[in-house]
């Protein structure tokens, strides 16, 4: 796929279908994360895979939109040591996101209401903090990203004008 266009046609997904991603799709989709750029090479993340009925309805609780996570094939916790490195989570996160759409999973971003409460269920070591919980499954609908052309998924996007957001110098 080319990059703009899934760039440009990648959304986010609240709700999912009714079925599992592989264990060969989400081996991808993690080491999307873990082949990310970190600052000076850290690595500085450690990923939690939630796929049971019972840990997403757990894990569901801790976040902001738990119908996300309740429904969705997996979501991936993604902690660092004191929940630092919020920058070098969000280059992973987005790996993830893109190795997902990739392969016609879709996805969706979620805050954490009370990040040392998550990490006692998700049973991270001691000091470590997770920083997002996304969610990843089938979509309800099909969806193609080639459907369209870049430019076209770019000007239906719910965004700001690209020359409103440019400012040369």
């Amino acid at each position: 796929m080319d990059t703009y266009l899934a760039v440009a046609s990648k959304r986010d997904w609240r709700s999912y279908a009714d079925r599992p991603v592989p264990e060969d799709v989400q081996r991808r989709i993690l080491d999307g994360g873990r082949v990310s750029g970190s600052s000076q090479n850290v690595q500085p993340w450690r990923f939690v895979v939630v796929e049971s009925d019972e840990a997403k309805q757990r894990v569901g609780a801790l976040v902001y939109a738990a119908a996300n996570v309740e429904s969705c094939a997996f979501a991936v916790a993604i902690a660092t040591e004191g929940g630092r490195y919020p920058l070098d989570v969000g280059r992973a996160l987005q790996n993830m996101f893109l190795v997902a759409w990739n392969d016609g999973v879709v996805s969706c971003p979620n805050g954490i209401k009370d990040p040392e409460a998550a990490a006692g269920e998700l049973g991270l070591d001691d000091g470590w903090l997770p920083l997002n919980i996304p969610s990843f499954g089938y979509p309800k609908r099909d969806l193609q990203a080639d459907s369209r052309s870049a430019e076209e998924w770019s000007a239906e996007a719910n965004r700001l004008p690209l020359d409103e957001l440019i400012r040369r110098i």
